[in-house]
């Protein structure tokens, strides 16, 4: 639940945080849009991976091609069928057989993928003794599930169209750097989620079609544009929590404070990282060794009756199932009391900021500015 101080810790934000940060917010912020060459973009998202047997299927007739687009066969509508490994190919239903396959509803219809309703066409491809299905779907109608999926479809549009200009940025940027030759995202948190016309609302399309075609860059390049639920108070610069410099992704002061998890605590059982430090016995204490400028955990060091041993923070969230790597660890007996900030890796855009500023009345354009410095705001037409 949202904390009860939250009150007071608004009247703060509005009477300091807006009036030093003038400069930004209110000083005539001038936006230099520039134009890349346009181009229609169809993302590979590879919706289930490498499984034994799934269901797909239209909501419209759909038309049944092989990998050559050669076609083979043809689904009727409303039918859920079971797609499976058969011989070194593919079957559906025992009714169409190919290598691979590929389904294409006709007059603007939907694919069945799995549980789900999605937008675009459906590929299936063997693998091992297994089966991929990628969703070919646009850009921009991706979005329309991604930012319901990512956002709370009720929050302030300006909150909304900054995560669609930074989820679009995301996808490009990913499709750039990390597609193989099967696809070019998943569904999951590790790339975007992805949930087709369930997370889809009339906020998120008109969120993704007032910013369509609208991505960050950087020197003419779509920019990592990472994204977070809430820092805790302040974003971070990528190079204390990834790897190399960005001069987009540095930190800057956060206005978070309305998040549910601004702050937290968590009781959990010293058993839960036994076996991260085996070694050092009873555990009687755990100190922060390394840390970012802000605070997050790098390396702590665990003391115990036998010994000490450095333990990276990544590794103690993941084994303590936590928000983030802004916490703070105390025992108590047989447990260990975490208190933390923010939730996420605190790069890049404030989902959490992003809303209170729309609150505020901050456009989409200027909450992107202040959360990736030194990029532009480009339309790609």
């Amino acid at each position: 639940m949202i904390l009860q101080n939250l009150k007071s810790i608004n009247l703060i934000v509005k009477s300091v945080f807006f009036h030093r940060q003038q400069s930004w917010l209110f000083s005539g912020l001038v936006w230099l849009l520039f134009v890349l060459p346009a181009q229609a973009v169809e993302l590979r998202v590879a919706v289930q991976k490498e499984v034994d047997s799934l269901k797909v299927g239209s909501s419209t007739t759909a038309i049944v091609k092989d990998g050559a687009g050669k076609q083979i066969g043809q689904l009727n509508p409303m039918s859920s069928l079971a797609a499976q490994p058969k011989d070194n190919g593919i079957t559906i239903d025992n009714r169409v057989d190919g290598e691979e396959l590929i389904i294409e509803p006709q007059d603007n219809g939907y694919v069945w993928i799995g549980d789900r309703w999605y937008r675009g066409r459906t590929h299936i491809i063997r693998q091992g003794d297994s089966l991929t299905a990628v969703n070919y779907v646009d850009l921009e109608q991706y979005l329309y599930s991604v930012v319901g999926a990512e956002a709370i479809s009720s929050w302030p549009i300006e909150a909304l169209k900054a995560q669609a200009v930074a989820a679009r940025s995301y996808a490009l940027y990913k499709r750039n750097t990390g597609a193989n030759s099967i696809y070019d995202l998943d569904t999951t948190v590790g790339t975007q989620v992805y949930k087709g016309l369930d997370t889809e609302y009339t906020t998120t399309h008109e969120a993704v079609d007032d910013t369509h075609g609208q991505i960050m860059t950087y020197q003419n390049k779509v920019i990592l544009a990472a994204f977070h639920s809430s820092s805790g108070g302040y974003t971070e610069n990528v190079e204390d929590v990834w790897s190399s410099p960005l001069p987009y992704l540095r930190g800057v002061v956060d206005y978070d404070q309305q998040s549910p998890v601004f702050q937290w605590q968590e009781t959990v059982p010293v058993s839960k990282i036994q076996t991260l430090v085996a070694s050092v016995g009873n555990i009687q204490g755990l100190q922060p060794e390394k840390m970012t400028p802000h605070g997050r955990i790098i390396t702590m060091k665990v003391t115990g009756d036998l010994g000490t041993q450095d333990v990276s923070g990544k590794d103690l969230r993941a084994a303590l199932d936590l928000r983030s790597t802004l916490f703070r660890i105390s025992t108590e007996g047989n447990n260990l009391l975490v208190r933390g900030r923010g939730f996420g890796h605190g790069l890049g855009l404030s989902q959490w900021g992003a809303y209170f500023l729309a609150k505020q009345g901050v456009d989409y354009r200027r909450i992107l500015a202040h959360y990736y410095q030194n990029a532009s705001l480009t339309q790609l037409k």
